[in-house]
């Protein structure tokens, strides 16, 4: 169930699940800090201006690296690891067979897409477990892989707009692939487009709107905390390297396929570090974000 408010601040209306009643939040419009209120256009508690400056919160890195390993342990995840686990099994025996092999991928990592923006968003909030699974009905089960699938992608082209805008320019100017593919200038901007990713998702999940990607709140925080946000960009890699590399199921004997199932698990192991690391950024260095 969603609550729904206006702001106190500027009177934009504001919808949050009711799960986060008495939690603080802030509006994405004005950027006024208030509490969530626990019933429908009930008016919410504003903080007050000196609550919403400060310094960090500390303790990134050990619940980064430490206190994320418990949810693995925690018997409230129970269903949630359950249920990665049954979606990656399926994918891996699945993606053999010439039939649904395209349909299965996408339905796939639409559905963990999905699963990794509430990890973020609920971090984020200070809620350190795993999401709880909502398949819904057959028309929003396929909007929840869409919705997801869609965001992703419009967040990866922003950060690499510059890099696709680079990328026609040379292409214009009749450059072969290779030619293009070694501009020293590409690179960068895919590089500087790709590292600016966890943050761009961050504002795409907390924010939900696509009107603050604006370059000053996206690399304000970054600058400001550079070294603990490099962690999220490290993991992700991490995660997204790991994948590229997996195999697949072939056929081959159970000894190998187990090895080739456990990488597949290992993969969403440390995607689940990485979102959860994004959600800690936010929590640990709300001070920095201007939205």
């Amino acid at each position: 169930m969603t609550i729904q408010f206006f702001c106190p601040s500027c009177n934009d209306i504001i919808g949050f699940p009711d799960k986060h009643a008495g939690r603080r939040a802030r509006c994405t419009n004005c950027g006024q800090f208030f509490i969530i209120p626990s019933e429908n256009y009930k008016k919410p508690k504003k903080v007050k201006l000196q609550e919403e400056k400060g310094d960090p919160l500390p303790g990134f890195y050990r619940a980064v690296f430490v206190d994320n390993w418990k949810l693995f342990f925690d018997s409230e995840n129970v269903t949630s690891l359950a249920f990665v686990i049954a979606v990656v099994c399926f994918k891996f025996f699945t993606s053999g067979s010439p039939c649904c092999a395209y349909v299965t991928y996408y339905a796939v990592w639409g559905w963990l897409f999905g699963f990794y923006l509430n990890i973020i968003y609920e971090t984020a909030f200070e809620i350190d477990k795993l999401p709880e699974i909502n398949l819904g009905t057959s028309i929003t089960f396929l909007w929840y892989i869409i919705k997801p699938l869609f965001l992703f992608s419009i967040t990866l082209a922003v950060v690499l707009l510059p890099c696709i805008i680079r990328y026609i320019i040379l292409k214009e100017q009749g450059l072969s692939l290779y030619d293009i593919l070694h501009s020293r200038l590409l690179q960068v901007l895919f590089i500087s487009g790709l590292f600016l990713f966890p943050i761009a998702i961050l504002t795409t999940s907390v924010g939900q709107t696509f009107t603050m990607f604006r370059p000053d709140y996206l690399l304000g925080p970054v600058l400001k905390a550079f070294f603990p946000y490099s962690v999220t960009v490290l993991l992700l890699i991490a995660a997204a390297y790991l994948e590229i590399e997996t195999t697949q199921f072939t056929g081959a004997g159970l000894p190998t396929t187990a090895g080739h199932l456990a990488m597949n698990f290992a993969v969403q192991v440390i995607a689940i570090f990485a979102m959860r690391s994004i959600g800690l950024f936010h929590r640990h260095y709300n001070c920095y974000l201007a939205w």
